[in-house]
Formats: C-alpha cells, structure tokens, sequence
C-alpha cells in the first residue's frame, strides 16, 4: 500500500510538538521527540527514543532508528543561537544514536542527499554537507564543514578533519585518519590517510570500468600514473593532464585536485610511495 495511503502513527508515549508537520504514514515510535519546526516526509519511520528538533525537513521513506539525535545545537562555540537547519533527502537509512547537528550561522545549513546509511554511532558535524548512496560504517567522527560526494564509502572508527572534501566513489579504509582531501574513486588508508590506488571495485559497480569499452578506466589509470607516480610534482603533473582531452570522470579528478589545491583548502593526501 503506498505511503500516501496510510495514516500517521504516533505511538501514545512520543511527543510530537502540534507545530510539526508530519505527512502521511509517517510512524513515530515511543518515547520519540519531534520539534515544532520540523517537517518529515510520507512514509517515514521515525524509531524509539529518536530526538529530532530545531528546523529540520526529512523527506520520504527515511528510516530513523532508535536513539538517533537530529538537528540539536552544533557542537561549535561560533554557536550564537541561529536558527539554521538539517535538511536531509529520501530513502536514508539512519542506524543506532546517530547523530546529525544543524549548521553554525544564519541561513547555512547541513546537508544529507539520498539512499545513505549511517551506521551506527556515526556523528555528522555542522555545515557538513553529503550527497547520494553514501555508505559511513560505525563510529565515525565527521567534524564540521566537510563534503562527501556521491557513492563514497567511509570505513568504521575514524575521524574525519573539518573542511575536509572526500570525493566520489572514493573509499577510506577503517581506522584511518583524514586530515586532507580524498579524490574521486581513490581508495585510502593509514594513519596517517594515504592513497593507495584507484578504487576498482566502486568503479565496475558504478560501471565507469565499462564505459567506452574500458576506455575510461585505461584513461583513468594512466591519469593516476601520471598524477601519482611519475617524476612530476603534483601542480607539473596537473599542468600535464590539462593538455589532454578529457573524459568527463578524468576532469572531475582533474577539477577536484586543482581546487584542493587552491588557497584556503587543505589540500589532497598524499600518495603512498612504493
């Protein structure tokens, strides 16, 4: 039966603030606490003991389980009592005491896409901003102010730096420290992060492997060869790559890597050298 069909459930223990806006066969468990800016789309599932305050908009068939915390203060003493947001897209899955905290200053906000899992214990700092089909295992620490682009997939017990920027279908091994940006499709690991090679696992299952007949993945390696582990520097090497015609997922390693390395970012980790 679809969503929109359905009526809201509030199990008789919640409290649900009258000002909230729950849509149709949304279910809210017990003991739940739902403020009066927040806004929750059809058909989401709202566990027990969840906390969701301040103005926060979730859209459908979210799956909030138990003792997750969403939209409280931020954990920044810039904090001068705003009132900013959460917003935070469709079909997530957000596991066990995760916690998700609202942006710092007037008019910013914090950012989930779509289809992530959150697993459990994860913390999602203010300002931060994730896109789509993320995977963050357990016991993340993500600080304030980071991105993660699309289909990345972040390993269990790390902590990742602010303003830190993890590209797509990057993957970072467990127990890693991230203290600069991941590139796109790049796997890392270590402590400290260092790049380890391409990531060709996420890359046959998004299917770039394939695309152009395995053209790209070729392109892609060379790239990295060139990039990674050739006589240039990083900027000689960049200067290089941009003399070429290049794919769209080799510009978008290309662009990221000249952006992280402009004023003001952190800059890419390290390879590790064999």
């Amino acid at each position: 039966m679809a969503a929109s069909t359905l009526a809201t459930q509030i199990h008789p223990t919640a409290l649900v603030d009258p000002g909230a806006c729950l849509a149709a066969g949304v279910s809210v468990g017990p003991f739940a606490v739902i403020g009066p800016q927040v806004s929750i789309g059809a058909g989401s599932r709202i566990g027990p003991h969840v906390v969701i305050d301040g103005q926060v908009t979730i859209g459908s068939d979210n799956h909030i389980f138990p003792g997750a915390c969403i939209g409280l203060e931020p954990q920044d003493l810039k904090y001068a009592g705003d009132n900013t947001e959460v917003v935070i897209g469709d079909g997530n899955r957000i596991r066990e005491y995760v916690t998700i905290n609202r942006a710092t200053a007037s008019g910013e906000r914090t950012v989930l896409g779509n289809y992530n899992l959150l697993m459990a214990y994860s913390h999602i700092g203010h300002n931060c901003r994730l896109g789509n089909r993320i995977v963050i295992a357990n016991g993340v620490a993500v600080a304030g102010h980071v991105d993660i682009d699309d289909r990345a997939v972040i390993g269990g017990v790390l902590g990742i730096h602010q303003f830190v920027h993890i590209g797509s279908l990057a993957m970072v091994g467990g127990m890693s420290r991230i203290d600069r940006d991941v590139p796109p499709y790049a796997i890392v690991e270590g402590h400290p992060g260092r790049l380890r090679g391409l990531n060709l696992i996420g890359l046959r299952r998004s299917g770039l492997a394939d695309a152009d007949n395995g053209a790209v993945l070729k392109e892609l390696q060379l790239l990295w060869k060139l990039i990674y582990r050739s006589e240039y520097s990083l900027s000689q090497a960049l200067e290089q790559a941009r003399q070429q015609q290049l794919s769209a997922a080799a510009e978008k390693l290309v662009a990221f890597l000249e952006s992280s390395c402009s004023a003001g970012r952190r800059g890419p980790l390290p390879a590790q050298r064999p």
